[in-house]
């Protein structure tokens, strides 16, 4: 994981990607057979302290699938819980459900996509730390060494 130098900065996922766009990490589970986390859910119940039941999503307040940014201050915390309908007025309000005028970032992107930009985010990060320009980048999908007009 990168942290962002700012206190309201992503903390970036830099381990593996599902195919959604959301980070996946592998343990033994309790039968000793190998279980699949969400790197969000686990961030959240690490920090937070609440064990979180199989039907509760973790929505996240910034819009990037590979921020784990969880805090006990709900005003700075990019995570938090909620159920699907939750889930479901939360994308509406963003403008994250399929439709013409759909902005930027992650919205209206088919699966292959965003797992795509999650990948090339996590490689950026990667490759170059925290750099605000190439992260702004990836997430607006736009190359960061494409010409500017002025």
């Amino acid at each position: 994981m990168v942290k962002g130098p700012e206190a309201d900065d992503c903390w970036l996922w830099t381990g593996a990607i599902a195919d959604d766009g959301y980070g996946r990490f592998w343990t033994a589970g309790a039968d000793g057979r190998q279980k699949i986390i969400r790197p969000q859910r686990y961030a959240y119940t690490a920090i937070v302290g609440r064990d979180l039941t199989p039907d509760v999503l973790i929505l996240h307040r910034c819009d990037v699938p590979l921020c784990v940014h969880a805090d006990l201050d709900s005003e700075r915390s990019h995570l938090r819980p909620g159920d699907t309908s939750e889930n479901m007025q939360d994308r509406a309000r963003r403008g994250r459900h399929p439709r013409p005028s759909a902005a930027l970032r992650f919205r209206d992107l088919p699966r292959a996509e965003r797992a795509r930009r999650s990948r090339d985010l996590r490689d950026a990060v990667l490759e170059r730390g925290w750099d605000a320009a190439a992260i702004h980048g990836v997430l607006s999908g736009v190359n960061a060494e494409h010409p500017t007009l002025f």
